[in-house]
């Protein structure tokens, strides 16, 4: 149920979709808007209340991102975050500059209004997470200090009467302690939501939308055989049944033999009753890849490629209505659809799509939801839990984990690396541990040393990390054990590799994927 909305203003803040996806921790619907959202958009939205994100700027700079002080006189409790906090204090007159002492990290707070509502159940003492290096030097009128840090003289300011809070540090983030309970407090005490968003309630509501929408249509179902698209497959047929087609494209970029798997799971020995047709396109997506290596490039390419292959298989069909896909949340932010932050990715299902799309309509049922919430709508859908915690893969598929030209050889190459290690993971009992993990072909070749003979061969990647949104990561720290003998088969069975690296990067500043 969407009856309770809290919305975050995007200030390019690098943690935006965490922030909505703590509010959503709280069984309350979060939605992400850009900075630049009118003011009498935000009326008709109503929200409960409004949450204003970080960002890499100075509020006192000419051309900074900011908000009119009408924003702050709507009588909606307003939670301004890092530079949200500032920008809060700027426009309703007090003072912000550059701090003499940059916080970074871990930092201890004191907090100064036991009594606060903010701070209900959090000790005088906490830690949080501080990134920024502007200050509030002076706190605006109406305002009191609630709370503090040994360099920061304003760690949170609040007007308990308009419901106006400003925190300098980062409660959204796993490094602040207490941050969820503080974020709770916000959306449950001062802006007085009662947490009713339940994930069963979704799946009914979505249920009987998609069928007052579709009517008597028919529908074909982009199947890819991931967690995104099985759970929006699923919903539409407990929506609409034999009025789905589900299309399964071969695109040659999958891992190895998943193919032939996933016709297994939804095709006609299957135990969903979909119509499934699958469209074995391998060479065709190769022809269009050859010598394209720009990771931009490639995706648009695939998700082009995409379209144009459900056009044919939807003529061949009949007429066909809508078109869905499995959008989810951070495709939707992350393509620059759903806030102010710079577009990291496209999507084959949000983004690079031409203007000609032959459909009425396309249906995305899982575009609100983060990673973790389309696995409980799984749960929900009685799907296997083998399936709903499958490993994520991304839509463009092995295309972006083969840094250059894609070719067949390179394919089989990574393939088969990706299976050593998936398999050698499984087996040291690792694969409920690591939250993602995969192998991926870079462009580098070197000399190497194999019995007598010198080669000239490829490096591969293996990736591994701990996240439990996925919107930031750690590399896992997988024993060493286990990696020497990965690199071993690797390097002894796979055919033109010489070389195997560990990628020891987290999120951000890289992205979980290696491309």
């Amino acid at each position: 149920m969407k009856n309770e909305l809290v919305i975050v203003l995007d200030f390019g803040g690098q943690y935006n979709q965490l922030v909505a996806r703590r509010v959503r921790e709280c069984n309350v619907y979060c939605e992400i808007y850009s900075y630049k959202t009118d003011i009498e958009k935000i009326k008709a939205m109503n929200p409960k209340g409004i949450i204003l994100t970080g960002g890499p700027n100075s509020c006192y700079e000419a051309g900074a991102p900011t908000y009119t002080k009408e924003l702050f006189e709507l009588g909606i409790p307003v939670l301004g975050l890092c530079y949200g906090a500032q920008l809060m204090m700027f426009v309703l007159g007090g003072e912000v500059k550059s701090a003499p002492v940059r916080e970074y990290g871990k930092t201890e707070v004191l907090i100064d209004k036991a009594e606060s509502k903010l701070f209900a159940g959090v000790p005088a003492s906490t830690i949080c997470w501080m990134s920024h290096f502007d200050y509030i030097s002076r706190i605006a009128p109406g305002f009191e200090i609630s709370a503090h840090t040994k360099d920061c003289p304003v760690a949170t300011a609040e007007n308990e009467e308009k419901a106006l809070y400003a925190i300098q540090f980062h409660p959204e983030v796993l490094h602040t302690q207490d941050g969820t309970k503080i974020i709770n407090n916000f959306v449950k005490t001062v802006c007085g939501c009662t947490g009713d968003w339940k994930m069963d309630a979704f799946v009914e509501e979505t249920i009987q939308a998609i069928r007052e929408k579709v009517g008597d249509g028919k529908v074909l179902c982009a199947l890819s055989g991931g967690v995104d698209s099985s759970v929006a497959a699923v919903l539409i047929a407990k929506a609409i049944g034999s009025q789905l087609t589900c299309v399964f494209v071969d695109h040659g970029l999958l891992r190895k033999d998943e193919g032939d798997e996933v016709e297994a799971v939804f095709g006609a020995n299957g135990s969903y009753n979909l119509n499934f047709i699958r469209v074995n396109a391998q060479e065709r997506f190769y022809a269009k890849l050859a010598g394209v290596e720009e990771p931009e490039a490639k995706r648009k390419i695939i998700g082009e490629e995409f379209i144009r292959v459900f056009e044919e298989e939807a003529k061949k069909i009949g007429a066909v209505d809508f078109l869905v896909q499995g959008t989810i949340y951070p495709d939707v932010v992350e393509s620059g659809l759903g806030g102010e932050s710079a577009v990291i990715k496209s999507h084959h299902n949000v983004g690079g799509l031409p203007d000609y799309v032959n459909f009425k309509e396309i249906i995305e049922p899982l575009r609100d939801l983060f990673k973790d919430e389309v696995r409980k709508a799984g749960l929900e859908l009685g799907i296997p839990e083998h399936l709903v915690f499958r490993q994520p893969f991304p839509g463009p598929g092995l295309g972006i984990r083969i840094v250059g030209e894609v070719t067949a050889e390179k394919v089989r190459m990574i393939q088969d690396a990706d299976a050593i290690y998936r398999e050698e993971i499984a087996t040291a009992g690792l694969d409920k541990e690591i939250n993602q993990y995969f192998a991926a072909l870079t462009n580098m070749r070197s000399v190497g040393v194999m019995g007598d003979e010198r080669t000239y061969d490829y490096a591969v990647v293996l990736r591994g990390v701990n996240t439990i949104d996925f919107m930031t990561a750690e590399a896992a720290q997988i024993p060493y054990e286990v990696l020497g003998k990965v690199m071993s088969r690797i390097i002894n069975e796979v055919k033109g590799v010489n070389r195997v690296f560990y990628d020891l990067t987290s999120k951000p500043p890289g992205t979980i994927e290696f491309e």
